[in-house]
């Protein structure tokens, strides 16, 4: 889901296809009673929406990831490939709770219509960027197996 879709025929590769990413909607509002982190809001939402958004290039989309580098292969192999051409992410809120690390509600979107709903992530803020927290993409990535998560990248399955 999250930049998956199909494509790609790598073993570490997701073998169902389901919404994934883009951003061909705008990101939508956020929320928090300080004006003073109104700007990192709209920071998170411009990169969750770049991140799911398939014309992102593959290695924006990678530094879009907290701990992207250990995603690149699996980026790659979905890029640009079946449904990832259609779908994308609508960022329809965003609490920071500290310094590091944001709430995102968002929805996955399949030309333009919700595919998944109120899905609730994290955003984290990594090497001076906020990023898709890795537990987001992996929760995506696990629903796009049906639930299977044998098949997902090591770095979703934290020792």
């Amino acid at each position: 889901m999250a930049a998956c879709g199909s494509g790609g025929n790598s073993s570490s590769t997701p073998t169902t296809t389901a919404p994934t990413s883009a951003a061909a909607t705008p990101a939508a509002s956020s929320s928090t009673s300080s004006t003073a982190v109104s700007g990192d809001e709209k920071t998170i939402a411009a990169n969750w929406t770049a991140f799911f958004n398939p014309k992102t290039t593959v290695a924006k989309r990678v530094s879009l990831l907290q701990d992207g580098s250990q995603f690149s292969s699996i980026i790659q192999s979905q890029a640009g490939g079946g449904l990832a051409a259609e779908a994308s992410a609508q960022v329809t809120k965003v609490t920071v709770i500290s310094t590091a690390q944001a709430a995102v509600t968002y929805n996955i979107l399949l030309d333009g219509q919700p595919a998944l709903k109120n899905q609730s992530g994290t955003a984290v803020f990594q090497d001076g960027t906020w990023k898709v927290g890795v537990a987001s993409f992996c929760n995506l990535l696990s629903l796009e197996n049906s639930g299977n998560t044998s098949k997902l990248p090591a770095a979703c399955h934290p020792a």
